[in-house]
């Protein structure tokens, strides 16, 4: 049966089944611009795997699978190395707090029952609004009505704020602390839930700071690669969470399957992306959410004194 014992998360999984989901998530990957640990951290939870251990593990198979993606945008050159910087300085703050807030409730034994709730709320509230803006472009779209351009010095409240930089790639001219704050969003979501964040990330940069939807892909990628290089060391040295047998079984999977979403993201229009990884989004949130207020098929389970959850 290809089964595979895992040392870490002590239990046995198929070899072709972690392969696949590796593969899958890392096509997802390069296709939309997001690390896809929202899918494959609940996948691998589904598949008993304990939710302290997915994260950790997760965030490894990120890293690589980005890699892989981000090549694909480097040769295209649809990434903004500054932007990119920016935001990989604020995510590192947020991953600091999101691994010790990892540790402290694994100490308190409810590390699973936090993880799962933040999923639903996270992936409920953010697949909602991709979905609605999603639906109202491919609306306009399908009227002949174009998207009204910001005119000549028209600002929103961002461009008040202070400490402003240049993003010549991005065409911006904006103050560092929105990119900081949303590095630091993203960087503890990649801690605390084992995702890349880029299902925050495309949004608030496309939305929030107009960057050209392109370059948001492309630059996604590239911070996506470091802070979840950092958020793996962190939860490895600290809470030693990390599976490296089950790790090297997705990034298997995960590099091939970012190549090939990168070329097939080319093909889509950028409102058609959008939906697609919001009915996705909503999906992974609905089965969450199932999981947590269905009744279990066995109502009482012992475990030995002593043993963290």
């Amino acid at each position: 049966m290809l089964q595979v014992y895992l040392p870490i998360a002590e239990i046995s999984v198929n070899l072709l089944v972690m392969l696949g989901l590796g593969a899958a998530v890392g096509f997802l990957s390069g296709m939309f611009g997001v690390g896809g640990g929202f899918l494959l951290t609940p996948l691998l939870m589904f598949s008993g795997i304990p939710p302290a251990i997915a994260v950790t593990t997760c965030a490894n198979q990120i890293v690589a699978s980005s890699v892989s993606g981000a090549l694909v945008q480097w040769r295209r050159d649809n990434i903004d190395l500054k932007m990119g910087a920016v935001l990989i300085i604020g995510g590192l703050a947020g991953a600091v707090v999101g691994v010790w807030l990892v540790g402290a409730l694994r100490e308190a034994g409810q590390a699973d029952l936090m993880i799962s709730l933040s999923y639903v709320a996270f992936l409920g509230l953010i697949g909602g609004l991709m979905l609605a803006e999603s639906i109202r472009a491919i609306q306009r779209a399908r009227a002949g009505v174009p998207a009204r351009p910001r005119k000549p010095g028209q600002h929103n409240w961002i461009h008040g704020l202070p400490f402003k930089m240049r993003f010549p790639r991005s065409r911006l001219y904006i103050s560092a602390i929105p990119p900081l704050l949303i590095g630091a969003l993203v960087g503890f979501l990649a801690s605390f839930l084992g995702v890349g964040g880029g299902f925050v990330m495309v949004p608030a940069l496309i939305y929030l700071l107009r960057m050209p939807t392109n370059i948001v892909i492309g630059t996604s990628l590239f911070q996506i690669i470091f802070i979840t290089a950092i958020v793996t060391l962190l939860h490895a040295t600290f809470n030693h969470t990390l599976d490296l047998v089950l790790a090297v079984l997705l990034i298997a999977g995960g590099v091939v399957g970012g190549h090939f979403g990168a070329q097939a993201g080319q093909k889509l229009k950028g409102e058609q992306l959008r939906l697609m990884l919001a009915l996705i989004v909503l999906a992974v949130a609905i089965r969450i959410l199932f999981d947590l207020v269905l009744p279990p098929d066995d109502l009482y389970s012992l475990t030995p004194l002593g043993t963290k959850l």
